[in-house]
């Protein structure tokens, strides 16, 4: 048992006595299949935080001959296979995370990894072996000795290629990787390659290292979609254990659309149903430096897309251009492919379109907004709070202040010339209300379609339920009016104790152009459905 050769099943003991442990065992099903097979090298780059780590540990536990892990997938989902212990503790496992070496040992990165393999290799085979020989040709001897096949655990191997301008350290890394996954040798000794990253294999012109590997990405990962963040009916399960509202949970993480799966972030997960509370748990994981990044560089119809999708709507990519290179992006496309691989957008494969996926990424942009270089709409987003409590306290005139400078920041962005585009300036005026409604547009409601409803989750508090009618060129009174008269407000009954009727118009005509006014009713909400 050694800490990079034959680990033991502790990460994988680890994550399966947690309180919060969502059963992933499916996939060494699918691994099996493809051992020592043309198909035995994967490589999964996904956004992080979305669970290629646990997987990696549940690899070492099952394959490591560094440990006995049958009390530890006994009763699993993999145990449901009759011959699921064919392979258990069976292959010597080498497992490496090259950003915990990459953090010390930068410019001699590939000899301090042979160093640490071999202090494990000499703990077995004291100096009975040629450890002056390259790290593959050592595996290969090991081979002919024990005549035991290896697994090869790679984490974060592309830390070198997304951290590295030296084009000689990242040419002898590619190298040294090409020699364990591809050398004459390896076809012999490889059984298994399981490598993490976040971007997808890059092609470097002349080097073919890692051209022979299956890829599983944030755009496609099918057969093993399911086996990398949570699935909406794990969600449901965990919610239904530990007492937390579903809806909620689906508004703050849900979103990923991955081969038409939703997909969640099993890491924010967890931390919500950990601390029995909605956050943003994910954004403290990564750099917000490279959102402002990418969305402030200077492509033709980047920002208007940036607010687009803020506003919530869907805006096209098209993603085969990107380099899978953060060094490298040449245009709006790129920007936004990048965004994809690192989560802080969605992508819809059937509509070919990038989207924000839900109300924790939300808070990202809105927090990367703040300390970039939109003063302008980082001012206009922090006021949000401030005009939904507002709306709550029923102080219109001020509501109509605070969506007049919306209006005024987001202009220049979303044509500003009828209800459309203002439901739109409406949707960025109450950014943050998602954190504890369910907003819907158009929603079917009495005679009609209400503009804007409100639908207080769980965890709102005491926020009420709202409907939102929008007049333009017309007075608010009129969109008070049309709530009434169409019974809109009844489909809120019951949700909350009070109903707020909101009416906001929009006059583009009048002398005063571009002034917005408001009107604010509040009725009783268990009776909504009888007035």
């Amino acid at each position: 048992m050694g800490v990079y050769f034959n680990p033991s099943n502790a990460s994988f003991r680890q994550a399966k006595n947690s309180r919060i442990y969502v059963d992933k065992t499916k996939l060494i099903e699918y691994l099996n299949d493809r051992l020592s097979t043309e198909d035995k090298c994967l490589a999964v780059s996904h956004a992080r935080r979305f669970g290629k780590s646990h997987a990696a540990g549940m690899i070492d536990a099952y394959y490591s001959l560094g440990c006995d892990s049958t009390e530890l997938f006994d009763g699993t989902k993999i145990s449901e296979s009759a011959d699921y212990k064919k392979y258990m503790n069976k292959y010597n496992v080498i497992h490496l995370d090259i950003a915990s070496v990459w953090d010390f040992h930068k410019e001699d990165l590939v000899e301090s990894i042979k160093e640490r393999v071999c202090k494990d290799f000499k703990k077995k085979y004291n100096d009975t072996l040629d450890y002056s020989q390259d790290l593959y040709l050592l595996i290969q001897e090991i081979y002919e000795i024990t005549d035991t096949q290896f697994v090869i655990i790679i984490d974060e191997w592309d830390c070198v290629i997304r951290n590295s301008d030296n084009k000689e350290l990242v040419h002898e890394y590619l190298q040294f990787l090409h020699s364990l996954f591809k050398s004459e040798e390896s076809k012999s000794f490889l059984a298994l390659a399981y490598i993490t990253g976040i971007l997808p294999i890059k092609k470097i012109k002349d080097e073919s290292a890692l051209n022979n590997f299956s890829e599983y990405t944030m755009l496609k990962s099918s057969p093993i979609t399911k086996y990398y963040g949570f699935t909406e009916d794990e969600v449901k399960e965990l919610c239904k254990r530990f007492d937390m509202d579903f809806e909620s949970t689906k508004a703050w993480y849900n979103g990923y659309l991955i081969d038409g799966i939703h997909m969640y972030n099993p890491n924010s997960v967890s931390m919500a149903v950990e601390r029995n509370d909605f956050d943003s748990y994910w954004r403290n994981t990564s750099s917000f430096a490279s959102i402002n990044t990418f969305i402030m560089m200077n492509y033709a119809g980047l920002k208007d897309d940036i607010m687009k999708m803020l506003a919530g709507g869907k805006v096209m990519v098209n993603p085969n251009t990107f380099q899978n290179d953060f060094s490298t992006i040449a245009s709006k496309d790129d920007a936004l492919t990048a965004l994809i691989h690192l989560g802080y957008l969605g992508y819809d494969a059937d509509r070919k379109s990038a989207y924000v996926p839900n109300y924790e990424v939300a808070t990202a942009f809105e927090l990367a907004l703040q300390t970039g270089g939109w003063k302008e709409i980082a001012k206009a987003i922090s006021t949000c709070d401030e005009l939904l409590f507002e709306t709550i306290d029923g102080n219109a005139e001020k509501v109509a202040e605070l969506i007049e400078l919306a209006h005024d920041t987001y202009t220049s962005v979303l044509k500003y010339n009828d209800e459309n585009s203002l439901s739109c300036v409406l949707t960025m005026a109450y950014f943050t209300a998602p954190g504890y409604y369910n907003i819907i547009r158009e929603m079917p409601a009495g005679k009609g379609f209400a503009d804007f409803a409100f639908i207080p989750r769980a965890n709102a508090g005491f926020r009420p339920a709202m409907v939102v009618e929008l007049k333009y060129n017309k007075s608010a009174d009129t969109a008070i009016k049309q709530i009434k008269d169409n019974r809109y407000h009844g489909a809120l009954s019951g949700y909350s104790d009070k109903i707020l009727l909101v009416g906001i118009s929009y006059d583009a005509e009048g002398k005063d152009k571009k002034h917005h006014t408001c009107v604010i009713e509040e009725i009783n909400g268990s009776a909504a459905d009888t007035q």
